[in-house]
């Protein structure tokens, strides 16, 4: 179905409404991304009712100061709460904002409605979302809501599902908050036990009290591992560094269960800049998308010497050392 298509076949005012808002949500975010694709981003999500007081608040301000001093930058809702502390601790000029109007809560907070470049207002949740995914590199969660646990598992959805690429899924709660352990019982443990995921999909989040920490793992997250391409036949595991050997050889025995057919393969692919990349190439088992993010961390954990590849994990567009 193209959008030709659409035009012979549909004739009410209403459905060309939201084809219009739709098309004019994706051509203004991609207009507003496109100068800033190198850059690795992190999007922040939490309750907009969050008050300044809380440490909830002051943790998310020290999570996005710690993200940009690591070279990302932030995105978040644009709301006040979680979201303006994660702002103002990037600063306007590395925070972007997604907006949605709302009849209530939700309005532009002062730091990125001062940087009109990097606030984007839109029409639907659902074109919103795609930006938030399509832009970051990683998700942190703080405490939050209905909107908040909508994010999250919209998130953790099209991860385990290949809809979007791998990336690191930090739960963020001040020491002694309960929220996120509580969260872990009662929905991963019982949803584990009951078969209705699967047991190493618990491997798709990670949960931290430290802002620090978040960052840290998010930095991790790209230290070896540079991207990922699922194609028609295959899964490439776009690298910072080749594989040696012998490492190779262990993962192949420690992750045969992620193999349909054949074996983990070394080689080398263009990345979306055209260079030329170390790459591990096999044929994915798909159910297996949490040993995915195991063999990731194992990637990440191999000693493969220095290189300015490694040393700079916020760069989305680095040639190769």
């Amino acid at each position: 179905m193209s959008l030709l298509d659409i035009c012979r076949n549909e004739t009410e005012p209403d459905a060309w409404r939201i084809i219009s808002g739709t098309l004019a949500d994706i051509s203004e975010a991609l207009e507003a991304f496109r100068p800033h694709r190198k850059v690795r981003k992190v999007s922040v999500f939490g309750s907009a009712r969050t008050t300044a007081d809380d440490p909830a608040f002051q943790m998310a301000e020290e999570l996005a100061v710690r993200a940009v001093e690591e070279g990302f930058e932030v995105i978040t809702g644009a709301g006040g709460g979680i979201m303006e502390a994660a702002n103002r601790g990037a600063g306007s000029q590395a925070s972007f904002g997604l907006n949605v109007d709302l009849p209530f809560e939700q309005h532009p907070n002062p730091i990125v409605s001062s940087y009109e470049a990097r606030l984007l207002n839109f029409r639907y949740f659902f074109t919103r979302k795609l930006f938030f995914l399509r832009e970051s590199d990683a998700v942190v969660v703080l405490p939050g809501g209905f909107g908040t646990l909508d994010e999250l598992f919209e998130a953790l959805t099209l991860i385990q599902t290949g809809r979007t690429p791998p990336m690191p899924l930090v739960l963020l709660a001040p020491p002694g908050d309960p929220f996120w352990s509580s969260w872990q019982v009662e929905v991963q443990r019982l949803m584990t036990k009951r078969g209705l995921i699967s047991p190493e999909d618990r491997s798709l989040v990670c949960q931290t009290d430290s802002a620090s920490e978040a960052i840290a793992r998010i930095s991790r997250f790209y230290r070896v591992f540079h991207a990922a391409e699922l194609l028609s036949d295959r899964l490439e595991l776009q690298l910072n560094a080749p594989i040696p050997a012998e490492a190779l050889e262990r993962l192949n025995r420690d992750f045969d269960d992620l193999v349909d057919q054949g074996a983990i393969h070394a080689a080398e692919t263009s990345d979306d800049d055209g260079f030329l990349r170390p790459c591990l190439r096999f044929r994915f088992n798909m159910r297996r998308m949490g040993r995915l993010y195991q063999l990731i961390d194992a990637l990440n954990g191999l000693d493969l010497g220095g290189g300015s590849a490694l040393e700079q994990p916020e760069q989305r567009c680095l040639e190769p050392s």
